[in-house]
C-alpha cells in the first residue's frame, strides 16, 4: 500500500509529520488533488493554543487551495493541472439543501462531513498532505480565477464566514458595519465591509489587529469593559466570548442583523427580550463555503479585496511542523 506523509496535531503546540495511506479514486465523480496552500483557520489557532477542547491527534489542514492531480470518468469542470479553491466542507451540489445553498449540511454526506477536523468532521483526512480526494469533484471544485494567488485565498474557511456575516445585510441608506473582532475572520470582515463601500467601525483588544483594521479603513477602538457604541445596522461578533457577543447584539440597530461567526465551548446567555422588542434578526451557523466561494473569489480577482493583508506569516512546505506549532495568527503553507 503507498503511503504519504500528512501532518498531525498531537496535541496543542505540537505538530509533527506521520506516514497515512495514500487516497484512490473511489468513484467517477471524484477527484485527487494536491494541496499547493493551506491556511490555519481561526478554530486551528484555539485548539493549538489549547482553548477549545478537541478530541487529539488529528490530521490538521481544513483550509487550501490544491492543484487537481487525477479525475475519474464522470468529471466535467475540472482537469489535471487545474489549480483549484477547495471548500472545507464535503457538499454535494445537487441535493436539496445544496441546491437552495445550504452547502454546509449536504444530505449525501453524514452531518458536519469537512477536512482536518478529526471527528468533528470525520473521516476525510487534512490537507497538508500530498493528496486528497474530492468525492465530488463537480460541486465542490473551483478553478481559480486567472491572476489570484494560492496563498492569499487559502483561507477558504474564514473568508465565506466573513463574507456571510457582511455582504447579504449591508443596506443602500445605511452602510455601517461593527465588526467585534478577533484573530482573522473578524478582519476578513472588515476587509469585505471596505471593498464593498461599506463604513466599518472595528473593536478589538489587540493593538496588531486594530492597527491592520486601520490600514484597511476601519475605525479602530480598544475594546474595554463597559465599552458602548453606536447601534449598527449590521453587526459582526468574531471574538468567541460571551462579552464580545453581547457588545454586538447591544450595539445593534432596531432592525438590523448581527452574525456571531464564533464557535462557544459552552452555551451563552442571549438578551431575547431587548433583541425582540428592537428586532434584531440574529444569524449564527456554519458558513456555507461552497456557496459563497465564487463571490469571494472574485472580489479578490476584481482586485478590489486582497485577504493576503490579514496573513501573519507564510511558510516552505518543509517549515511546516514547527510553523503549525508555534502559530497564533493566520498562517499559510505553500510549496
Amino acid at each position: 500500500m503507498a503511503t504519504m506523509p500528512q501532518l498531525m496535531l498531537n496535541k496543542p503546540g505540537d505538530a509533527a509529520w506521520t506516514d497515512v495511506a495514500a487516497p484512490r479514486l473511489q468513484g467517477e465523480e471524484q477527484a485527487l488533488v494536491r494541496p499547493v496552500a493551506v491556511a490555519t483557520c481561526d478554530l486551528d489557532t484555539a485548539v493549538n493554543a489549547g482553548v477549545f477542547p478537541m478530541d487529539l491527534p488529528y490530521a490538521v489542514g481544513h483550509e487550501f487551495v490544491a492543484e487537481v492531480v487525477e479525475v475519474g470518468d464522470g468529471v466535467r469542470s475540472v482537469r489535471p493541472g487545474d489549480v483549484v479553491a477547495v471548500p472545507f466542507q464535503i457538499s454535494c451540489g445537487r441535493c436539496g439543501r445544496c441546491l437552495r445553498r445550504q452547502t454546509r449540511d449536504c444530505a449525501s454526506v453524514p452531518p458536519s462531513s469537512m477536512y482536518g477536523l478529526g471527528a468533528l468532521g470525520g473521516p476525510w483526512g487534512g490537507a497538508l498532505t500530498d493528496l486528497v480526494r474530492v468525492p465530488f469533484a463537480d460541486g465542490m471544485l473551483l478553478p481559480l480565477p486567472p491572476g489570484v494567488a494560492p496563498a492569499a485565498v487559502a483561507s477558504l474557511d474564514n473568508l465565506p464566514d466573513a463574507w456571510r456575516a457582511v455582504a447579504p445585510h449591508l443596506r443602500d441608506d445605511d452602510r455601517r458595519v461593527l465588526v467585534v473582532g478577533r484573530q482573522s475572520i473578524g478582519l476578513y470582515a472588515v476587509a469585505i465591509a471596505r471593498a464593498l463601500d461599506a463604513e466599518v467601525t472595528y473593536v478589538d483588544t489587540s493593538a496588531t489587529r486594530l492597527g491592520i483594521a486601520e490600514r484597511l479603513g476601519a475605525t479602530p477602538i480598544q475594546h474595554v469593559d463597559g465599552l458602548r457604541l453606536d447601534r449598527y445596522p449590521v453587526t459582526v461578533s468574531t471574538d468567541a466570548t460571551p462579552e464580545g457577543l453581547r457588545l454586538a447584539l447591544g450595539s445593534t440597530s432596531r432592525g438590523g442583523v448581527c452574525t456571531d461567526t464564533g464557535i462557544f465551548p459552552g452555551d451563552v446567555r442571549l438578551p431575547l427580550r431587548s433583541m425582540y422588542l428592537s428586532g434584531v434578526t440574529f444569524v449564527t451557523a456554519r458558513a456555507d463555503a461552497r456557496s459563497d466561494l465564487p463571490r469571494v473569489l472574485a472580489l479578490v480577482a476584481s482586485g478590489r479585496l486582497d485577504p493576503s493583508v490579514v496573513t501573519a506569516a507564510t511558510v516552505p512546505w518543509d517549515e511546516a511542523a514547527p510553523a503549525w506549532s508555534a502559530h497564533t495568527g493566520k498562517l499559510v503553507v505553500t510549496r
